[in-house]
């Protein structure tokens, strides 16, 4: 990990507290490789999988065979700490996941809490902090996480009062469709608590597996969620796994429609596709915005990339900015952190104007 920055005053009041994030924490291992290194592991470019005991030794041969660079990460954790970055004032955010009591654990808290998010972890006295092998090659990634203890969030925890506060003050909740493979109760709980409050709850998909492996859990979600976001490849698995096909247009407008526990207002489907247009369905209608294009050699990877389009989006979304505003923000603090490896934040304030 670059060291961290000097961690920005938190204020003690809970009550700034904008938007809440409940996800995977975990420390990214990040190298530059070649195909001959995904194909021993089984990785595909543009996807993600949980590790397996066949990939176990991957993480230390990756920091023999190749230079790693240690990069603060988790999707969730870094969709807030991009959004903090947005909306500038520190403790506009709070994080919530499991870590374990641990050096990479530390390191986690302190780039968390370094770049202004309140992070509230849940810390395991017996399982090592959660690890993720990117493997980038031709500015494309390939992520293996190996979760540790970010597998072990429990929902008691949820139910503390520190974090019963948080929730309480947040009026957006945000979580990586990845968090489905740890605690589902968690998120039901925080759907219900959302519906019940109006309050806004926002999804990803994250990965072509959740939608394969973890639709029942996907799906008992599905009725609390007001804002669901994907990438094409997670868009169109959706829509396989849902019987609708893969034509993203398709596949948006029928996830919009999906029964909705709070019906005061309608779901809103957002599907990125890189440097193509993004795809929004609302109420029955798509809506598609352009995407600026980022010279070739300016792109380094794109490892975060949905992570920081959904950092920006939440930010304005929680300024109550419209659709397109959000979309726009989206799209641009994606397009900062391609131009970096892994998701680091930029040094400095914000500049999206």
């Amino acid at each position: 990990l670059s060291p961290p920055r000097a961690p920005k005053s938190i204020p003690h009041s809970m009550a700034d507290t904008k938007l809440i994030g409940f996800g995977n924490p975990l420390l990214d291992i990040s190298a530059v490789v070649e195909q001959d290194v995904l194909d021993k592991w089984g990785a595909k470019l543009n996807d993600a999988i949980l590790a397996e005991d066949k990939h176990k030794p991957m993480y230390a041969e990756l920091a023999e065979s190749h230079p790693v660079e240690y990069i603060a990460g988790g999707a969730t954790q870094n969709s807030i700490r991009v959004a903090q970055w947005v909306m500038g004032k520190p403790g506009s955010t709070a994080f919530v996941g499991c870590v374990g009591k641990d050096q990479f654990g530390d390191k986690l808290e302190q780039a968390a809490r370094g770049d202004g998010v309140n992070a509230a972890y849940m810390k395991h006295p017996e399982t090592p902090t959660g690890t993720c092998a990117v493997l980038v090659k031709g500015g494309e990634r390939s992520l293996v996480a190996n979760l540790s203890a970010a597998n072990c969030y429990e929902i008691s925890h949820y139910e503390t009062a520190e974090i019963q506060e948080l929730v309480t003050a947040a009026n957006i909740v945000y979580c990586a469709g990845f968090f489905l493979t740890v605690s589902p109760p968690t998120m039901i709980a925080l759907g219900k608590h959302v519906a019940e409050k109006h309050k806004t709850f926002c999804l990803n998909l994250s990965a072509p597996f959740i939608c394969q492996f973890f639709k029942d859990p996907l799906l008992s979600v599905m009725p609390y969620v007001d804002f669901l976001f994907g990438n094409e490849s997670e868009a169109a698995e959706f829509g396989k796994a849902m019987g609708w096909g893969e034509e993203l247009d398709v596949v948006a407008l029928k996830a919009a429609a999906m029964p909705k526990e709070s019906g005061s207002r309608p779901r809103v489907v957002v599907f990125t596709q890189g440097k193509d247009p993004t795809i929004v369905a609302l109420g029955g209608g798509i809506s598609k915005f352009d995407v600026d294009e980022l010279p070739k050699e300016a792109l380094v990877d794109t490892n975060g990339a949905g992570d920081a389009f959904v950092g920006g989006f939440l930010a304005k979304l929680s300024q109550a900015a419209d659709l397109a505003e959000c979309v726009r923000a989206g799209n641009w603090a994606a397009r900062q952190i391609i131009q970096v490896s892994g998701c680091k934040i930029p040094e400095g304030p914000c500049t999206f104007a």
